[in-house]
């Protein structure tokens, strides 16, 4: 297909996603109200990027932000799932974030099938965008902002909380998230360098072996510096899918560059939480809370 020169081609973007109408908010739960799916991104030749926002039904002051980023092996996953062990949480834990003084932003991201690095990081930078853009309707205090990941969401966050310059992140949570991939091998003995078919070659567009400056660039630990948040980097110890070493190579590369920076190792924790009982799964939770209210005073 082809336009004739007469044609006004800038008809053809896509609306503003600053500007258009907010989705209804529905209540989820006493004190929360859920607004579910507001574009907030049309990337050229994808499909448009939603978030979902979980919001304090009244709002006297502008709420501190918490930014989630689901896990899925860069490969797959929902916005809104914190992980198998929370989903039987009545109310769940965004419900719980917001009744602790947050809101909470849920954004989906282009996966390892449809972009490969840095397509995710451009499209979590994007959701802080607009975040800021719409804060003033939405009674958002993104100036208190904290990005929370899980797994393959961890290492997002933490790319994210380490590369926003121009919009201010005030910590970032990680559970269970690889960040270094360049030296993922050296920590998970049986992995080949040399596979196209492994998830974090997947993210990069190729083998790490022959990508090493590409499996770099996308590692957190490469974007550490002395302006880093500070961070809590939750991992278990018997982690069978990312490595515990792969937890202190961040805290380690954070510490040098003078960064404020807790590792709390989870004993018998596996990957996803397994492997603990549920009490401790609730205290690795309570911590990540603490430590969010901490860093927006």
């Amino acid at each position: 297909m082809s336009l004739p020169e007469s044609f006004p081609v800038e008809l053809l973007a896509p609306p503003d996603p600053t500007r258009l109408p907010l989705p209804p908010a529905a209540p989820v739960a006493p004190g929360v109200r859920l607004v579910r799916g507001a574009v907030y991104a049309v990337p050229e030749g994808s499909r448009p990027l939603e978030m979902d926002l979980w919001l304090p039904t009244e709002t006297p002051e502008p709420a501190p932000v918490v930014v989630f980023v689901h896990g899925g092996a860069w490969r797959t996953g929902l916005r809104d799932d914190l992980g198998p062990r929370f989903r039987h949480w009545r109310p769940g834990p965004f419900s719980r974030l917001v009744r602790a003084g947050f809101a909470v932003a849920c954004p989906a991201y282009r996966l390892s099938g449809e972009v490969t690095h840095p397509g995710q990081l451009d499209d979590l930078s994007a959701a802080l965008t607009w975040l800021h853009a719409r804060s003033a309707e939405l009674r958002l205090d993104c100036d208190r902002t904290v990005v929370w990941g899980e797994s393959a969401g961890g290492h997002l966050a933490a790319l994210l909380a380490l590369t926003a310059d121009d919009l201010p992140v005030r910590g970032c949570v990680t559970w269970y998230a690889p960040t270094d991939l360049a030296r993922l091998p050296e920590d998970q003995g049986a992995y080949d360098a040399t596979d196209p078919g492994t998830f974090e070659a997947l993210l990069l567009g190729g083998a790490l072996a022959d990508l090493p400056e590409r499996a770099r660039d996308a590692s957190p630990v490469s974007r550490v510096s002395p302006g880093a948040p500070p961070f809590l980097v939750l991992h278990g110890t018997d982690d069978v899918i990312v490595p515990h070493a792969q937890a202190e190579r961040l805290v380690s590369a954070l510490h040098q560059a003078g960064a404020d920076a807790e590792l709390v190792s989870v004993r018998g924790g596996d990957h996803l939480w397994a492997g603990i009982a549920d009490d401790e799964v609730e205290r690795c939770f309570a911590a990540s809370v603490d430590f969010a209210a901490r860093c927006v005073g």
